[in-house]
Formats: structure tokens, sequence, C-alpha cells
């Protein structure tokens, strides 16, 4: 027989309803405003780290491919650039191939935008939240670099990548000998870097090549960084934020760049979203925003250790 029942526990369910209160009441004290903004668009996220899930469709007005969100970035911007101001949204996001202990296929986000807040702004706010809803206090503040540079004795910002994967084979056992900076990167602070941060921290200012659509601007040693960071609680990752690129020309480029990288990985292709690039051709203000993960933020609450745990029907149970 079909097993029907849901893997959250009734406990976890009310959980995730007053959690939800919580966030929102956050935001009505600030007066940021709610916003909703469409599951299902003709364009997607070309980062060849997230792939999306497509859908057909048949309507003869709009026939082709449409996606199913990898977030709402793309079509919060193009409100911004309409004057909204202070915005946020909690939604449903979608990512192909993604499901273990911490990932579900089908989760919930929170993602807001502030104009006129630098990323440290934004950073003193994601840690108020994060004390309202789970009671942690002071975050400590990593910068990318001195963690590199404590743990693993090199500046990841400067390190050529012959050097890099010499170090990175020599720590972890690899089987690939075509990895990317980035993957190198991503790989050393998973393994060696992570295990030995404190339990709660954001670390900050990374790598250009991880700009994704941050500002890359020059730190306090005149290296270009990409303004950047990222929230572990429990040694989980829960938020990512940028202080956001504005510029079209620039979003252009690095877009394009994202589907040539697709396409030697042999990922599947993407349109660029020309929304996105009008909108930003308009204007949008400069602005930081974030994103959180609703349902890990709901496993700290709840002392979960699996995402499925918070969750009424994950992907296995739908």
């Amino acid at each position: 027989m079909a097993d029907w029942r849901p893997s959250a526990s009734l406990d976890n369910l009310r959980a995730r309803a007053e959690l939800l209160t919580s966030i929102r009441q956050f935001f009505d004290d600030r007066n940021v405003l709610e916003v909703e903004t469409p599951l299902l668009a003709r364009a997607t996220a070309t980062d060849v780290h997230i792939q999306s899930l497509q859908v057909s469709v048949e309507d003869r007005a709009l026939a082709g491919i449409s996606y199913l969100q990898t977030s709402p970035e793309f079509a919060m911007k193009r409100l911004l650039a309409n004057g909204t101001g202070p915005i946020y949204q909690i939604c449903k996001a979608f990512r192909d191939g993604e499901h273990s202990k911490r990932h579900n296929q089908e989760f919930t986000m929170l993602e807001w935008y502030r104009p006129a807040y630098s990323m440290a702004q934004l950073i003193d706010e994601v840690e108020q939240l994060v004390d309202v809803l789970l009671g942690i206090g002071v975050i400590q503040r990593l910068d990318y670099r001195e963690l590199f540079l404590k743990f693993l004795q090199f500046d990841p910002h400067t390190i050529s990548l012959d050097r890099l994967a010499a170090i990175a084979h020599e720590k972890m056992d690899l089987n690939s000998e075509s990895l990317t900076r980035t993957d190198y990167l991503q790989l050393l602070l998973a393994s060696c870097i992570e295990p030995m941060m404190p339990s709660n921290c954001f670390i900050y200012d990374f790598p250009v090549e991880q700009a994704a659509l941050a500002k890359i601007e020059e730190d306090d040693q005149a290296q270009l960084v990409a303004k950047r960071f990222e929230l572990y609680c429990s040694s989980m990752e829960i938020a990512n934020g940028y202080f956001e690129l504005t510029d079209a020309t620039e979003q252009r480029s690095r877009l394009e760049a994202d589907l040539e990288k697709r396409t030697e990985l042999q990922l599947a292709q993407y349109p660029i979203d020309e929304k996105l690039i009008a909108a930003l051709e308009h204007g949008i203000p400069d602005c930081a925003g974030v994103a959180v993960g609703v349902d890990r933020l709901l496993m700290l609450l709840t002392d979960s250790k699996d995402i499925d745990e918070v969750i009424a029907f994950p992907t296995t149970r739908t």
C-alpha cells in the first residue's frame, strides 16, 4: 500500500506556520512590502551549478518551454526597477536533481531586497531576523580570504590554478583533473574549513569567479572581490546574499559566460532573461539582496536532522 502520510510531524507543521508568521511580522514591522511573482517563467537561472525543471506549455499563445523558478530574483528585480522600494517574498523554488538530508527538489525560499543598503547593512538585518527566529544573538563575521589563510595558508584571490589544484589533491581524494578554481575552492571550503568554522558565522567577500549576480569591488587590500556573503548556522548554509549587480551590460556578459560554460559541460541551454536585462537598462537602485532557506531555518528551530522532517510531502512522497 502506498504511504500517503506526511513525513513531517504535526508539531513541525505547526512550527512552520509559526515561523512564517514571525517572518511576516518582522518585515511588516520594518515596512517591507510582501510581493508575489510567477513560479513559471520563460527564462531561468544560467548558473552551471543550478539545474531547472522544465515545463512544456501547449497553449498556442505561450507554446514552448517554460521553467519552474529556481529563485524569484529576476522577477523581483523587475519590480525594483518599477520603484517598489524594499520588498520580500516567501515562495516555492525548484531545482532539479537536488535531494539529500538538506535538499529537496521543491523548497521554500525567503528572498528580500533593500534599496540603498550596503552589504554590511543587509548582513546586520539578516542577523536580526535570525536572532528573532532562532535566538542566536550576535553572529561572527569572517572574511573569505582570512579563512583560507588561517586554515590552508594561501590567499584564495591570488593563488594560481596549478598551486590550488595541487593543494586540493593533497588534501582530498579527487578523481578529476579538470576542475575550475571555483570547484577547488568550494571543495576545500566544505572539506577542510567548514568543520573548523564557528557554528554560526557569516562569510563575506568571495573570489570574483564566484560573483554570480553580485558587484565586484576592491576590498581594503585593493584586491577585487565579489561583494557576496553566506550565512552558516549550526554548520549548515542558510543564506546567500549580494550587493547586487545593476549594470545591464555586465549582467549580460556574465549570463553569456554561464551559457558558454554550460555548453562545455554539456548541460541544458537556457534562454537569457531579456526582461531582466531591460529592467537593468531602465535602472534599478543600488541595493543588497539575500535568499534564505526557510526549510533549513525550520530544521534548526525544531532540531531536525533531515529536511523531510519539516516538509509535509517531500519529493519522495509526492
